[in-house]
């Protein structure tokens, strides 16, 4: 029985089938399956029960399973404790908010391949149920999203919250909500919904809200004239800085928005919490520089 048999075993059990360990291995189907029934012989028990659908795992898979996330951890703590943490490989999936992307996500990159020159990345920027839901289905190993994820198997580290301001296109004056749209985040995101909420209270139900997954094109239709809208500062500081669009005041302001890095509490891997460390560190000091 060896490491890479273990480990081949727990990625079968975690993913549910053989095609998507071995593209999580970066190994053929033929050798994944090869590995699992040389470690079935070795044990002289069936590991998983094979039907339609997803892999189901036996009794003594279970109990298996057990084992060898110990005997994993075991070994990246000692490669981690023992070995230099520059030498780790292999590729890491981070998914991040447009928010966090147009803030420190590239200080976060720059400081992480500086700890981790040889590990690849592979970056997603989604709406936060998007990252959310790639998390938990472990498409993802790490996510700065609007958090917390209130799922038991999430670690959820806090980040610096982005204080919302609103703005209007110098262009057009207009600031009456009763009037012009207000454009706002995606409708399927929480920012959007406590807008349409407070915004439902205060004026009514004919306000005219947009929704848009792209804060970058609803700032260029705030810069337009077209609707005004909340955003945080990071995002405007160019429409600002050019002169497009000044802010405002309509006698409220929306919650600020709140970030998490989160990822899954197990197994653990020291590559993933230190990597969530490593964001909270960039955004804290990012923060500290970006008055909001």
């Amino acid at each position: 029985m060896t490491f890479d048999q273990i480990r081949t075993f727990l990625w079968v059990a975690r993913l549910g089938g053989f095609r998507k360990a071995a593209e999580r291995l970066h190994l053929s189907q033929p050798a994944v399956s090869t590995r699992i029934a040389n470690l079935e012989e070795e044990l002289r028990v069936p590991l998983f029960e094979r039907g339609p659908g997803a892999l189901i795992l036996t009794k003594h898979g279970t109990l298996l399973l057990s084992y060898a996330e110990q005997m994993l951890f075991v070994e990246e703590e000692t490669k981690q404790r023992v070995a230099n943490p520059s030498e780790a490989e292999g590729l890491f999936r981070v998914g991040a908010s447009e928010t966090i992307a147009q803030a420190w996500l590239p200080e976060f990159l720059k400081a992480f391949s500086e700890h981790f020159p040889r590990v690849s990345v592979d970056l997603t920027v989604d709406i936060s149920l998007n990252l959310r839901a790639a998390l938990l289905e472990r498409r993802l190993d790490l996510a700065f999203l609007m958090g917390p994820v209130s799922e038991f198997t999430v670690e959820n580290v806090e980040l610096p919250p982005f204080d919302l301001h609103w703005y209007r296109s110098v262009s057009n004056p207009q600031t009456d909500l009763r009037e012009i749209p207000v454009i706002s985040y995606s409708s399927k995101t929480r920012p959007y919904c406590e807008l349409m909420a407070e915004l439902s209270r205060r004026i009514g139900p004919n306000v005219r809200v947009f929704a848009s997954a792209s804060l970058s094109a609803s700032l260029k239709m705030i810069a337009a004239g077209i609707a005004v809208g909340p955003y945080p500062r990071a995002l405007a500081d160019d429409f600002l800085s050019s002169g497009q669009i000044v802010e405002f005041d309509p006698g409220f302001h929306p919650q600020p928005l709140t970030f998490t890095a989160s990822y899954l509490s197990e197994p653990r891997s020291f590559l993933v919490e230190n990597s969530a460390e490593i964001a909270r560190d960039v955004a804290r000091a990012w923060d500290k520089t970006h008055p909001q």
